[in-house]
């Protein structure tokens, strides 16, 4: 499979890296704005280097390409791959809007190809281990799951453009809740029926740069997740409350469970973990492309931007929004009062 990389800020590298890991990958084309970026990740690999996407398909040199631009040009390169036989990896969040979410998976199913967004939170490591430690029934039911993460929106710590809701679709709920979102849901096992949000906008800037969010799930799990900005320590933090224990997981420490008591580490965090998770993720994509089933469905990757959404309309009015589904019949609500 022939890759090009469209935008290569960020994480364009790790997506390089993981090509280069790969039987039957090879980066061919990497494409920015800036010439002199896209050489940096293309020139190791020794790929072609290009200012203009559309000339990049237009060249035919890829087969399949990873979309790792601002969140609302994802559907217009998503239909043009799609409108040149290509398939997409698309960074989260999937789009800006449902409307756009929609038009992407239409002309992706017009032109058969495939379309895979990137929810990296399924291939880490610890994360993984969280999910074997959830569903190997030691714990029994998931009661409570609670998100914790700090980030950085103080004018000038990031690109422009993150602080253009045009462009962006928002703050620190779009580009740092989805990962919550995405992880707090998959593990939770079920979709998001109502929400509750708050938001603050710090520093000046014009986008939310806190915000907190209580999530009820289809099976009654309750979700609550912090974001903040300026933390006094950075934190990635997940809390899993369960009839007959809790684990706990941190990207810099790793996974532990404890059970009446006792506290067992289940996943040992490394530097590798990070780079691991995205060539699992690139191995992932390309099976798909070859007709395997992806990891995360294209349903759960379209609700994280509708849970989202929810959050925004739900800080807006203080009152909570309901989400199509509903709690499925006989399901206590934990801690309802």
């Amino acid at each position: 499979m022939r890759l090009g990389i469209i935008g290569a800020g960020a994480v364009a590298v790790l997506h390089a890296e993981g090509a280069a890991a790969l039987d039957g990958v090879k980066l061919t084309a990497v494409c920015d704005l800036q010439a002199d970026v896209a050489a940096k990740v293309a020139h190791p690999w020794g790929a072609a280097v290009y200012t203009d996407y559309l000339r990049m398909l237009d060249d035919g040199v890829v087969d399949a390409v990873v979309i790792n631009t601002p969140h609302s040009l994802h559907k217009e390169m998503v239909i043009a791959a799609a409108s040149h036989g290509v398939h997409a990896l698309v960074e989260k969040p999937m789009a800006t809007t449902l409307a756009d979410c929609v038009a992407m998976e239409e002309a992706c199913a017009r032109a058969n190809v495939v379309m895979v967004v990137g929810l990296i939170q399924h291939f880490m490591a610890e994360k993984l281990a969280l999910q074997e430690a959830v569903e190997s029934g030691r714990l029994g039911k998931v009661l409570l799951v609670h998100d914790y993460r700090s980030t950085d929106y103080r004018p000038g710590s990031r690109a422009g453009w993150f602080f253009d809701r045009a462009i962006s679709g928002g703050g620190a709920f779009i580009n740092i809740g989805a990962h919550c979102l995405d992880r707090s849901m998959w593990i939770g096992g079920a979709p998001a029926v109502r929400v509750t949000a708050a938001t603050l906008n710090r520093f000046g800037a014009p986008v939310e740069t806190d915000g907190s969010m209580e999530v009820l799930l289809a099976n009654g799990v309750q979700v609550r997740i912090t974001i903040v900005s300026d933390a006094p320590r950075r934190v990635d933090e997940m809390l899993v409350v369960c009839e007959n224990g809790t684990v706990t997981v941190d990207p810099r420490s790793g996974t532990f469970v404890e059970i009446d008591g006792s506290l067992t580490q289940v996943h040992s965090s490394t530097g590798a973990d990070i780079q691991n998770a995205f060539t699992a993720q690139l191995k992932d994509f390309a099976a798909a492309v070859d007709g395997a089933a992806p990891a995360v469905a294209g349903a759960h990757a379209k609700h994280v931007v509708e849970v989202v959404l929810a959050a925004y309309a739900a800080a807006e009015s203080g009152e909570p929004v309901q989400l199509g589904g509903s709690v499925a019949p006989g399901v206590a609500l934990q801690g309802a009062r």
